[in-house]
């Protein structure tokens, strides 16, 4: 199992113990992910869970309605549109694209481990509304895309069978799209859970052309090396998630020898995933304060 699979079952381990998914779920989805069932027993028990969770103590998943309640950060969006272009190898590559109207710098905005979901499409919104053209590139693309699955859990089973060098063709394949589109203005990054470690690897990958990039709860993957890259990090992390906190200080010691600017900031009070507005752990102050963090960074290094 490579580090990315580990991540996304635990994903699913985690989300059993808070009781948001049931046990028999959580099994499936472990089993999508090529956990045989006494790999996938073991994983929820090291995680501490107990077998006799009981189905009917979980919450059903949030409602549009819900989540349009839900207050997101940051301005109301502006609308994105779905975009193609020249992927690695002659492919073509989908994702959403969304212009400001006088742009300080662009950003390329990666999605969870659920893929592009109208809520990344949201945060590319707002990131345009407030002055970032923003790119939010689908890492489905080759499998046709997030849309052509209909169940979530398959699309975190396909993106975990994803090898990590074709991650790096495709984000390297978007930030020249983004490039491209944004007309001479600074580029950074922004990523979420998943997409959090996806811009470690990026960052990771020697890619140059990112001024300023901000990872929030990520995994960082295994020997990160930032001595490629010139971007400020600004890495964001929650303080009830243990998990992924278990890397901060690798991260930090990561950027230190690289040489780069960065600040790793700690959000009090939280666990992963508070940011997204459409998920049951998320914490409208906490992201209010986070998106704030990342229009100063971004206003300090792109614009």
């Amino acid at each position: 199992m490579t580090p990315f699979q580990r991540y996304l079952a635990e994903e699913v381990a985690l989300d059993h113990v808070e009781g948001l998914i049931s046990r028999r779920e959580a099994l499936r989805r472990l089993g999508l992910l090529g956990l045989a069932l006494p790999a996938a027993t073991a994983l929820l028990a090291a995680c501490g869970a107990t077998p006799d969770t009981d189905p009917a103590s979980i919450p059903p998943a949030p409602t549009a309605a819900a989540s349009a309640t839900a207050s997101p950060a940051g301005p109301p969006p502006l609308p994105t549109r779905a975009i193609t272009f020249p992927g690695p190898d002659g492919t073509r590559l989908l994702g959403a694209w969304a212009p400001a109207a006088a742009p300080k710098g662009a950003v390329l905005v990666m999605h969870e481990n659920r893929g592009l979901t109208d809520h990344i499409r949201s945060i590319a919104g707002r990131l345009a509304a407030d002055g970032y053209s923003a790119l939010a590139p689908d890492l489905l693309s080759h499998a046709g895309g997030t849309a052509a699955f209909a169940d979530t859990a398959q699309v975190t089973a396909t993106l975990g069978a994803i090898p990590r060098e074709r991650f790096v063709a495709d984000m390297k394949a978007a930030v020249g799209e983004l490039e491209r589109r944004a007309g001479g203005v600074r580029l950074g990054m922004i990523g979420f859970c998943f997409g959090g470690g996806m811009t470690w690897l990026l960052l990771s990958s020697g890619e140059p052309r990112l001024a300023a990039a901000a990872p929030f709860y990520g995994p960082l993957p295994d020997d990160a090396d930032m001595t490629g890259t010139e971007a400020a990090v600004l890495a964001i992390y929650a303080e009830q998630d243990d998990r992924v906190n278990a890397t901060r200080e690798e991260a930090e010691s990561a950027l230190e020898k690289a040489g780069l600017t960065h600040e790793l900031v700690t959000v009090p009070g939280v666990g992963h995933a508070f940011f997204n507005d459409t998920g049951p752990r998320y914490d409208a102050r906490a992201a209010s304060q986070a998106y704030d963090y990342v229009l100063k960074w971004f206003g300090r290094h792109l614009a």
